[in-house]
């Protein structure tokens, strides 16, 4: 099947550090390329993939030495994507809804997976424009604020089961991985964590737009010690970050669409203690990969009575069985291979 996946252009594919979405596009187009499949990936061109590399825009977008209008750099992948329309089977979108006026002209069957949240004003809107367009969610959860939207199916994110290699061992530090925002709970896992007396480290980027949150709010309650930044992670270095944490606290306060660091940790053996929101419940298996809980008290209790025992290695098997690059890869090839049969 001849194959293009459409990635945004703010991070290469894969990302040289944060970049959730980037990374899935990234182990979905290495997995479909070695499941035999003809892939062609449109995405910045300081991205590196073994199948076949349209370069959009030179460099991704926040990394770039000068900024550059991100609208520019959209306008050309759409017009390279639009030149080479009818040389695919099929057209994956990680996009959101910019790619849609073209697609939907074209009878080249594609579909679109969001990745973010979908309770934003306007959305609504513009799925109402294109009631046919298909779309796939990352969880259930997901689908809720767009419930009129031409959903064909889930598709969990997964993971190649070598990046991450588990540890068995207890571990000696509570570990917080995400942005520093109010809504992924950075507070609440630093309160967690004085009220459990064990370290807390935080590998974590810092958006622009958050950097008086931190200043004013989180800094003060980061002594260095106790409550460490570490700074963001790549592969490697996360490695490390999360096979050697006792747990991963995940306390957000927002839909969360899937939460990729559930799935990272549990493929280290580590259990996540996360609240009940969003993709939560989908995710994790209450009591085998972790704990779903409803408050800071729950997340004390659980980690102080109950976390002793869950077995690392069940954690390890949790991902495995579910959160597999393969697993997902085969779920999205039948829905292209449905899409195509529809045509």
């Amino acid at each position: 099947m001849r194959i293009a996946q459409i990635a945004p252009l703010a991070e290469s594919v894969p990302p040289k550090l944060y970049g959730g979405t980037e990374r899935v596009i990234a182990w979905l187009t290495e997995e479909l390329h070695d499941l035999g499949h003809e892939v062609t990936l449109f995405a910045s061109g300081d991205s590196t993939t073994r199948a076949h590399l349209a370069a959009a825009w030179p460099r991704a977008l926040r990394l770039g030495r000068q900024a550059t209008d991100p609208m520019a750099a959209y306008a050309a992948l759409l017009e390279m994507l639009a030149k080479r329309i009818d040389e695919f089977d099929v057209i994956h979108c990680h996009i959101d809804w910019t790619t849609l006026p073209l697609l939907s002209r074209s009878a080249t069957p594609f579909l679109t997976t969001c990745h973010g949240r979908l309770d934003l004003p306007g959305l609504s809107t513009v799925v109402q424009m294109f009631p046919t367009a298909p779309f796939v969610s990352i969880s259930d959860n997901q689908r809720r604020a767009l419930p009129e939207a031409n959903w064909l199916g889930t598709v969990y994110h997964g993971m190649p089961p070598a990046l991450l290699q588990p540890s068995f061992n207890k571990g000696n530090y509570l570990a917080f991985l995400g942005r520093l925002t109010a809504e992924k709970g950075p507070e609440a896992a630093i309160r967690i964590a004085r009220a459990c007396s064990l370290p807390l480290r935080i590998a974590a980027k810092l958006p622009r737009g958050e950097r008086g949150y931190f200043k004013n709010v989180l800094e003060p309650m980061i002594d260095g010690n106790e409550v460490e930044m570490v700074g963001e992670v790549g592969d490697h270095a996360k490695q490390t970050f999360l096979a050697n944490a006792q747990a991963l606290l995940f306390p957000i306060d927002w839909p969360e669409p899937f939460g990729l660091v559930m799935i990272e940790a549990m493929a280290c053996g580590t259990p996540v203690i996360a609240f009940r929101s969003g993709s939560v419940p989908e995710v994790i298996e209450d009591g085998v990969t972790g704990f779903v809980v409803d408050s800071e008290d729950e997340a004390i209790e659980a980690i102080k009575r109950r976390l002793p025992s869950l077995d690392r290695r069940a954690v390890r098997s949790g991902f495995e069985r579910r959160f597999t690059a393969r697993r997902m890869a085969e779920a999205y090839l039948e829905h292209y291979s449905a899409l195509g049969r529809r045509r």
